[in-house]
C-alpha cells in the first residue's frame, strides 16, 4: 500500500487523505557528532541534581571501585563503568534515589614510578628530592589524570556526581584512611613481624597479591644432596644423603630444614652402576619418595635396573630420627657460615607430585617454610637485601643479585649452582620453564623475601568489644560473606576460599606516595613487647586533625614527631614509622570516607552494591571486606556483582604487544558511545566477553533495527493527543494482546534490572520490539493507522503506540542513554525535558490476559502458515503483494477456527479476503511441518484494487469517491 498515487483522470490521487507517518527523527543516528550535545544539555539542565530532589524515595547506592589515575581508559574501564551506569540508571527509574559518586585511587607505586621515570630522564635522584616535593609531583600527576579520565567516563554517558568525586588523596580521605589504620593499632591487631612477603627487587617494596601477575620464565632446577650426619646406622654411614629439589637455587644458602610428607612412601636407594657422564658415585645412597624415584634417577642419568637398587623402606620414624648437614657445611672459606644441623620435619604441604618428596625449607623465603620455621623455632636468615643482592659479607656469594635492577636475572643462582658443583653436592640439573610471579607494574620477577613489615593479624581476637559474627577478622569475614548476595553466585565461593586460606594482611610499603602508617615505636623495645607500639588517643587525634587540614604530607614535615607526640612523650624515646600503607588499604577504606561521611552517602555506611571485575575478589572486594570487618565488624556491601575480562574477537587477551587492543575512544569516534553501551548490554558480562570490528558491526545492526522501531512509533504518533486515547476495555483483541505482552515484559524488565541481568532485559525488549512489534503488530496495524478514519481500531492502535513509546524509551534508557533521549525529545522537546527524569511507567496488572495470549498464539501460528504460502506465490510471480490474495485456510481444530473467525483474520494476514474452513484440505494444499492441522489453498482476491488502500474488494468503485472501497470512502468523508 501507499505506492505511487500519481493522479490520472480515472485514478484520483488520494495520498493526501492518508494518515502517513510524519517525523523528523533521522534514519541515520550520527551518534559520534550528536552525543556531545546531549551531554552538554544534561549538564545544563542539571539532570543528576534534579533527580536528587525527588522526595520520598528509598536510597540506592552503588559504591564505585576506584580506577587508578594514571592513564587513558581501556576497554575494561568502559565495560565496568557502563555496567555501573546501567545499575544506577535502572534503579533510579524503578523508583529509588540512586546515587553514584565516582572515585579514584590516587596513591601508590604506579604514580610514584612515573615520577621516578621523569626524574631519571632529567638525571635526578629521587632520594635526593625532599619527600614532600616528591609527593607534590605525585599529587599533580594524579590530579591531571583524574581530570582526563573524568571527561572520558562522562563521554560514555555515565551519570553521577562528577563535580564532587571521591579521591583517596583528598585531605579528608587521607585523614580517614589514617584513622581507620589507627583502629587496627588500637584494637590490637596491628603488629610488626618479620616474615616472607612478595617483594619486588626492582621497585624495592612489598607487593600485595593483587599487584602480582604470572608469566613464564626459565630457571635452573637442581637436585641437591643433603648428607645425613645423624640417625640410624643404616643411614648414618657417611655415604647417605636426603635428596631435595628446587627451582630457586639462590635460596639454598638460607636453608634451615628439610620437610617430608608423613603420608608419602619413601625408600632408601643405592647406586651400584653409573655411566661416564654422571654426577652420582658408586655406592652412594639417597632417600627419595618412591613415586618419584624413577624420574629422579633418569634425570641423574641412572635410568635402568642395572644402576640403582632399592634397599629398604624408610618410615616416618626413620625420617624424624635423621639429621643432615647443609651442602655448604665445612666449605673452605665459608667461615663456618653453614656449619649447623639441618633437621627433617613433617609438613602437610609436601607432596610426591614433583621433585623428590622432600622440600628444602628456607623460612625467609616462603609461606610454608615460614610456618614450619615458627612451629619448630628455626632461625630466620637475612642474607638478601632490598635489591635482592646477597649481603656483601656472605661467603662466596656476596653482592650477587637474584634479580638485577633492570628486572633481568642476576648471578645469584648461577653462583650457588657453581659452588654446589664444586662441592659435589648436585646429582642432577635441568633447565625448566615455569610460571612465576611478576610485578604487574615493572613486569619484573618478584621473590619471596623476609622483611620487617607491618601486618594486621586476621586470626587474633579483635579487641574492639564488638564480637560481631566472630572475634577475629577471618571469622567475621567468612560469616559476612554469607550475608552478601553474589552475582554470579560463584563469586561467593571464590572469595570465601581466598579468605579461608589467606595469611595476615601486609599493610606496609617501603615507598613515599601514600598515607603513612601513623604510629610510633618505642626505642629499645622489641615488637613482641606490650609497649612497643604507642597507643594514645590524644596523639591519634593530633595526627588526624593535622591530616584533615594539611593532608598526609604533615607526617613528613620537619618536627612532625615532636608535634604529634606533644608534651606527653619524649621524642627521643620513639621512632616514627615512615612506611606507607598498602594502597589496597586506601581503597578498602573508601566506604568510610565516601559512604559514611558524605551527605550523599548512606545512613549506615553500607553500599547496596559493589560492582567490579572478577579479579577484584583478590583485590577491592577482598581488602574492603577485611578493612570493614576489622573496624566495624560487618561487610561494607549488601550485593557484589562481578564481570569477566574483555578479550578480542578470537578470544585472546588484549595486549599492546600483540596489537589487538581496542580503545573506547576509537569506538566512540567511529560508532558513538551508545553502540559501545549496547555491546555491553548484549553480552553476558558475568563471563569473559569478546569485542572487535565484526562484533561491533553486529551490534550496530541491532541498533539500527531498534532505531527503526522507534522511528515508526514517532511517525505514527505525530499528532496524538489525549482526545485520541482509548480505554483498554474498548480496544480490539489485538491491542489487548499487545498490552498483555507489555505487562509480561514489565515484570521481566524490572526483575532483570533488579538482578543486574542487562543481557536478559535487552534481549527481551529487543525481541519484543523486532518480532512482536515490527514484524507483526506494526505490520498488521499499518493499514488501520494509514487508511482508517476516526475508528476504534485506529484510536486503539495509537493509544497502544503511546503506551509502547513510554515503556520502550524508559526501559531502554539505562542502556541507550543518548538515543532514548533523542527519541524522547522528538515528542517532548521542552527545555527541561529528559527521558532520564522519568520513571518506568506503572503497568496495570489487569493488562495480563493469559487466555487471550494463548488464543493469539494460535492465531499467529495459523498466520505463519498463510504468510509462508503466499510467499511461495509471490516468489513464483503469481502475485505481487499479499493483498492480491484471498486464500482458503483449512483448520482442523474447532476451537482454533472459532478464534480465527472472531477476529479480522484477513487483516492479520494482510490479505484482502480470507476464508476459514473445517473441511479436509485438498491435495497439494500448503502446510508447515511444525503447525499441525492447518493447510492453505491459494486463491486470488475477487474485485478491483482500491486506489487508496490497495485492497482488492468487490465493492471498489461503487462509492461516491472514484476507485475506492467503502472503508476508504468513509475515511475520505
Amino acid at each position: 500500500m501507499c505506492a505511487d498515487m500519481t493522479e490520472t483522470p480515472d485514478k484520483p490521487d488520494y495520498k493526501s487523505t492518508l494518515n502517513l507517518p510524519k517525523t523528523d527523527f533521522p534514519m541515520r543516528a550520527g551518534l559520534p557528532k550528536r552525543e556531545p550535545g546531549w551531554l552538554a544539555r544534561w549538564e545544563e539542565i542539571g539532570v543528576y541534581d534534579r533527580l536528587r530532589e525527588k522526595q520520598g524515595r528509598a536510597p540506592f547506592t552503588l559504591h564505585d571501585g576506584p580506577p587508578y589515575a594514571n592513564g587513558h581508559l581501556h576497554i575494561g574501564h568502559a565495560l565496568n563503568k557502563t555496567i555501573k551506569d546501567m545499575i544506577v540508571r535502572s534503579h533510579q527509574m524503578m523508583g529509588f534515589d540512586a546515587r553514584y559518586i565516582p572515585g579514584w585511587d590516587c596513591h601508590g607505586l604506579p604514580i610514584e614510578w612515573k615520577i621516578e621515570e621523569q626524574y631519571r630522564q632529567k638525571g635526578q635522584n629521587k632520594d635526593e628530592v625532599p619527600i614532600n616535593d616528591f609527593r607534590a609531583e605525585c599529587r599533580k600527576f594524579a590530579d591531571h589524570w583524574v581530570n582526563i579520565q573524568r571527561e572520558e567516563f562522562k563521554r560514555l554517558g555515565v551519570t553521577g556526581n562528577w563535580p564532587q568525586p571521591y579521591l583517596t588523596m583528598d585531605f579528608h580521605a587521607e585523614r580517614v584512611i589514617a584513622e581507620e589504620f589507627m583502629k587496627f593499632l588500637m584494637n590490637g591487631t596491628l603488629y610488626q613481624g618479620s616474615k616472607p612477603v612478595m617483594w619486588s627487587p626492582v621497585e624495592k617494596t612489598a607487593l600485595a597479591e593483587a599487584e602480582v601477575e604470572y608469566h613464564d620464565r626459565q630457571t635452573d632446577a637442581i637436585w641437591v644432596r643433603f648428607p645425613v650426619v645423624a640417625g640410624d646406622a643404616v643411614f648414618n654411614n657417611g655415604n647417605t644423603s636426603v635428596l631435595i629439589w628446587t627451582t630457586t637455587p639462590w635460596t639454598i644458602p638460607q636453608n634451615r630444614a628439610i620437610c617430608f610428607g608423613p603420608g608419602i612412601s619413601y625408600g632408601l636407594y643405592e647406586v651400584y652402576g653409573r655411566p661416564k657422564e654422571c654426577w652420582a658415585t658408586i655406592g652412594e645412597r639417597v632417600v627419595v619418595a618412591d613415586a618419584l624415584a624413577e624420574q629422579i634417577f633418569e634425570q641423574a642419568r641412572l635410568g635402568g635396573d642395572q644402576m640403582v637398587r632399592r634397599l629398604t623402606d624408610v618410615s616416618v620414624e626413620d625420617l624424624q630420627g635423621l639429621t643432615c648437614a647443609h651442602p655448604l657445611r665445612g666449605a673452605d672459606g665459608a667461615a663456618g657460615e653453614w656449619d649447623y644441623d639441618v633437621p627433617l620435619l613433617p609438613g602437610d604441604h609436601v607432596t610426591d607430585d614433583a621433585g623428590t618428596g622432600f622440600v628444602h625449607t628456607a623460612p625467609s623465603h616462603g609461606d610454608d617454610d615460614y610456618a614450619i620455621g615458627v612451629k619448630h623455632g628455626l632461625e630466620m636468615t637475612y642474607n638478601i637485601s632490598d635489591d635482592s643482592a646477597f649481603r656483601a659479607d656472605l661467603p662466596f656469594f656476596g653482592g650477587e643479585h637474584v634479580i638485577r635492577p633492570n628486572g633481568k636475572p642476576g648471578g645469584a643462582s648461577k653462583a650457588v649452582i657453581e659452588k654446589l658443583k664444586e662441592r659435589g653436592s648436585l646429582i642432577a640439573m635441568k633447565r625448566l620453564t615455569i610460571s612465576d610471579a611478576h610485578s604487574w607494574r615493572s613486569k619484573a620477577p618478584i621473590i619471596r623475601l623476609n622483611r620487617p613489615q607491618w601486618f594486621a593479624a586476621i586470626d587474633k581476637p579483635v579487641g574492639d568489644g564488638l564480637d560481631m559474627h566472630g572475634k577475629t577478622i577471618r571469622e567475621r569475614a567468612l560469616t559476612e560473606i554469607d550475608n552478601v548476595n553474589w552475582t554470579p553466585k560463584s563469586g561467593r565461593n571464590r572469595l570465601y576460599s581466598m579468605m579461608e586460606a589467606r595469611p595476615d594482611w601486609v599493610l606496609s610499603r617501603q615507598r613515599a606516595w601514600g598515607v603513612p602508617l601513623t604510629c610510633f615505636t618505642r626505642k629499645g623495645a622489641q615488637p613482641s613487647d606490650d609497649d612497643y607500639l604507642l597507643r594514645d588517643a590524644a596523639v591519634n587525634k593530633r595526627i588526624v586533625d593535622a591530616f584533615e587540614a594539611e593532608g598526609a604530607d604533615a607526617w613528613y614535615e620537619d618536627g612532625a614527631k615532636e608535634r604529634f607526640l606533644g608534651n606527653d612523650y619524649n621524642p627521643e624515646d620513639y621512632n616514627q614509622v615512615t612506611d606507607i600503607l598498602d594502597v589496597w588499604f586506601d581503597s578498602g577504606s573508601t566506604h568510610a570516607f565516601t559512604l559514611r561521611d558524605r551527605e550523599d552517602g548512606t545512613a549506615d555506611g553500607i553500599a547496596d552494591v559493589y560492582m567490579e571485575g572478577t579479579d577484584q575478589h583478590r583485590g577491592w572486594f577482598h581488602s574492603s571486606l577485611l578493612q570493614s570487618v576489622g573496624t566495624t565488624g560487618r561487610a561494607p556491601y549488601r550485593n557484589v556483582v562481578t564481570h569477566g575480562m574483555t578479550l578480542d574477537e578470537k578470544g585472546y587477551k588484549m595486549s599492546k604487544s600483540i596489537g589487538n587492543t581496542i580503545v573506547p575512544e576509537k569506538i566512540v569516534q567511529q560508532y558513538g558511545a551508545d553502540i559501545l553501551r549496547l555491546w555491553v548490554a548484549q553480552t553476558d558480562y558475568t563471563l569473559d566477553q569478546r569485542i572487535g570490528p565484526e562484533i561491533l558491526k553486529g551490534v550496530s545492526d541491532s541498533y539500527r533495527r531498534l532505531r527503526n522501531t522507534m522511528r515508526y512509533m514517532l511517525g505514527s504518533l505525530n499528532d496524538f493527543s489525549e482526545a485520541d486515547r482509548t480505554d483498554p476495555a474498548d480496544m480490539p483483541e489485538l491491542e489487548r494482546w499487545v498490552l498483555h505482552r507489555l505487562a509480561e515484559l514489565d515484570q521481566t524488565v524490572r526483575q532483570g534490572y533488579e538482578a543486574y541481568d542487562f543481557q536478559g532485559v535487552f534481549q527481551a525488549v529487543f525481541t519484543f520490539a523486532t518480532v512482536d512489534l515490527s514484524a507483526f503488530y506494526f505490520d498488521v496495524r499499518k493499514d488501520a493507522l494509514y487508511c482508517d478514519g476516526d475508528t476504534v481500531a485506529r484510536r486503539s492502535a495509537r493509544t497502544v503506540l503511546d503506551l509502547l513509546f513510554h515503556r520502550l524509551t524508559s526501559w531502554l534508557a539505562p542502556v541507550l542513554v543518548f538515543t532514548m533521549e533523542e527519541v524522547w525529545l522528538e515528542r517532548f522537546p521542552g527545555s527541561g525535558s529528559s527521558i532520564h527524569l522519568q520513571d518506568f511507567p506503572v503497568t496495570p496488572g489487569d493488562w495480563l490476559a493469559a487466555e487471550l495470549a494463548a488464543k493469539w498464539a494460535g492465531v499467529r501460528g495459523v498466520r505463519r502458515v498463510v504468510t509462508a504460502a503466499l510467499e511461495v506465490e509471490r516468489t513464483n510471480k503469481v502475485i505481487g503483494a499479499s493483498l492480491e490474495a484471498a486464500p482458503v485456510v483449512y483448520v482442523a481444530e474447532a476451537e482454533l477456527r472459532a478464534a480465527l473467525e472472531a477476529v479480522p483474520f484477513e487483516d492479520v494476514c494482510i490479505t484482502s479476503q480470507i476464508s476459514i474452513s473445517g473441511e479436509t484440505p485438498p491435495e497439494g494444499a500448503f502446510t508447515l511441518p511444525d503447525i499441525a492441522g492447518v493447510a492453505v489453498q491459494f486463491a486470488k482476491a475477487d474485485g478491483e484494487k482500491c486506489a487508496r488502500c490497495w485492497k482488492v474488494l468487490p465493492d471498489v468503485g461503487q462509492h461516491s469517491h472514484a476507485g475506492v472501497c467503502g472503508r476508504c470512502d468513509a475515511a475520505i468523508g
